[in-house]
């Protein structure tokens, strides 16, 4: 009698002995873990690059997008576990949709700091040197 009880109380509560998200994966611990500190190297390299200045510009923009989008298949494959046993069309969408998302991003960040590096206003040291 305990145990219909405690099967009738376990049901009330919505758990039919199946998972809420259906046969969606979940990560454990360690794959957490790993995903976290990935994620944290790739955000400490590129930081550590740009802040020592050792490395000329156009090769820092360049890594910094490359450990970004090393990034984004990390939190994809850990965090939202994105593989090849997730129902196919859905992770396709999901994978198009962070593409195009990133290249307008990109595109948008680098177009927008092009021109305000072409459109800022003369150091005023160099208009004052002249008196």
């Amino acid at each position: 009698m305990a145990d219909t009880r405690s099967a009738a109380a376990h049901d009330a509560h919505g758990h039919d002995g199946h998972d809420a998200h259906g046969d969606a994966p979940h990560g454990s611990r360690r794959g957490y873990l790993i995903g976290f500190a990935l994620s944290v190297l790739l955000t400490a390299v590129p930081f550590g690059v740009v802040m020592a200045g050792g490395v000329a510009a156009p090769v820092a923009a360049g890594l910094c997008m490359v450990l970004a989008l090393v990034q984004i298949v990390v939190h994809m494959v850990f965090f939202l576990h994105m593989n090849s046993k997730s129902e196919a069309g859905w992770t396709m969408m999901a994978l198009i949709f962070t593409i195009i998302v990133v290249v307008i991003a990109l595109t948008g960040t680098l177009w927008v700091m092009y021109h305000m590096n072409a459109n800022m206003m003369p150091d005023m040291s160099q208009m004052s040197g002249g008196m």
